[in-house]
């Protein structure tokens, strides 16, 4: 492959990452103000990035098999557009209704994103060249992570919150023609086979019934059924697969190769451990400790710094050394970061909440990059979509597992007072409590990832 279409596939894959992720920490803050435009709750808003995470999380398999059996720049592409025609849409939406829906279908188009930029990446690149090329797109996902708040709360504050939109829409425009003039199409390795229509729709109802009664457990018994119900179809959808002549997932894969399976554990582990931090420690850097929102920020960006500082250097190092190991050393170095937060307190020094954040960040690096490779590693080319789609799946079931711990530890010692009304006694306890948890997550995802090769 010509070194500028690589060239152009980096950058398509850098910007797609980037904007999938910025949308939506950037839209928290603009909570308030669509709220008071449209007249309805901070809860209803909320919806904006709910809806999202649900669609990217539903879809993301099932398009993923789409792009493994027609054409990954096609469905990559059809993505990017659905994403940017949705950003212009958001900017003229007239009702909350309209912003929802633009929204669940921008999730749609993510989803398509989620589920082929990694594959098209990968395919691009040589064995010895993957770790260094996936370490950037999970950069930019950091980046539009933890720039989110800041850039948004800038472009909200002066522009409004439709700026936001209009900055992903053009980011998202540039991404488009890059991928449409540059990008190779590749025959599918699947051709002949066929989407797995009823496999698909059990799937979409498994993972959204699973991923929304979790994310509402704490607020009454009735999340608790819809998130057993969604267990009993997933369950259902893999007795589904396992006897599907076409399966949109080979479910045989975890059974018989457990480095795929033990990576993918992994991922939903560690995402599981530690997506919760930057909540738990803002609400600890303001309430408990007393700083402003700006300082707290500037104290707790050290953590995706070093995350997208150090992930193309880490994944660069796995294409020397093994992933597997790799990725096991930094669960390591999270679950050490983890532990270091059980103990914080009134008198605790802010060296050693940056000290905390770093060692979490420096363990992120380490894990991230190398178990994605080792996760790609695993699969044929044929499968890349899907494999990169599950991965992506892991990690929001991850992200819906850490905030559902501290949902639990909340209820059970604050009941319904909002966090930042409770006595810093009992947010202390709080945090704690959930940072054991968080450790001991960790603690065995190092002896899952340990049982890979």
């Amino acid at each position: 492959m010509e070194k500028n279409q690589q060239r152009a596939i980096i950058t398509v894959v850098i910007i797609t990452a980037f904007i999938t992720t910025f949308t939506g920490s950037a839209l928290n803050l603009s909570v308030p103000d669509i709220g008071d435009q449209f007249g309805v709750s901070a809860g209803t808003v909320g919806w904006l990035i709910t809806g999202y995470t649900l669609a990217v999380a539903a879809f993301s398999v099932p398009l993923g098999r789409l792009a493994d059996i027609t054409c990954r720049k096609t469905v990559l592409v059809a993505g990017i557009v659905i994403f940017v025609v949705c950003c212009a849409a958001a900017v003229f939406s007239v009702s909350m209704v309209m912003l929802l829906a633009v929204r669940i279908i921008q999730g749609i188009g993510a989803s398509m994103i989620f589920s082929t930029n990694t594959a098209v990446l990968i395919s691009a690149f040589p064995g010895e060249r993957r770790g260094r090329v996936l370490g950037y797109s999970l950069a930019s996902t950091y980046v539009g992570l933890s720039a989110g708040p800041v850039i948004g709360g800038f472009l909200n504050y002066n522009f409004g919150w439709k700026s936001i939109f209009m900055l992903t829409g053009l980011l998202g425009a540039i991404a488009f023609f890059a991928a449409i003039f540059k990008l190779p199409g590749e025959k599918s390795e699947n051709r002949g086979k066929s989407p797995d229509m009823s496999g698909n729709i059990l799937y979409v109802i498994f993972i959204v019934m699973m991923m929304y009664g979790l994310s509402e457990i704490g607020k009454g018994m009735i999340y608790v059924l819809i998130t057993a119900v969604g267990v009993i179809l997933g369950i259902l959808f893999i007795i589904h697969e396992s006897r599907s002549e076409d399966p949109i997932v080979n479910v045989t894969l975890f059974r018989e190769n457990k480095g795929y399976a033990f990576s993918n554990i992994s991922a939903m582990l560690n995402y599981g451990a530690t997506f919760a931090i930057s909540y738990l420690i803002s609400i600890y850097l303001q309430v408990v400790m007393g700083y402003s929102s700006q300082t707290a920020g500037l104290i707790m960006i050290f953590q995706p710094i070093i995350m997208a500082v150090l992930s193309p250097v880490m994944g660069r190092f796995s294409d020397r050394i093994s992933p597997f190991k790799m990725s096991s050393v930094g669960m390591a170095f999270c679950a050490a970061g983890t532990f270091i937060f059980i103990f914080i307190g009134r008198e605790t020094q802010i060296f050693v909440i940056i000290m905390a954040l770093v060692i979490t960040g420096l363990g992120f690096s380490l894990f991230s990059s190398p178990n994605t490779n080792a996760v790609m590693s695993c699969v044929d080319k044929a499968e890349y979509g899907v494999a990169s789609s599950i991965l992506a799946t892991m990690r929001s079931i991850g992200h819906t597992l850490s905030m559902v711990i501290v949902t639990i530890t909340v209820t059970m010692l604050i009941e319904d007072m909002p966090l930042a009304d409770a006595p810093a006694e009992v947010l202390i306890k709080v945090i704690r409590i959930s940072f054991i948890v968080f450790t001991l997550i960790c603690t065995a995802g190092v002896f899952i990832s340990l049982k890979r090769k």
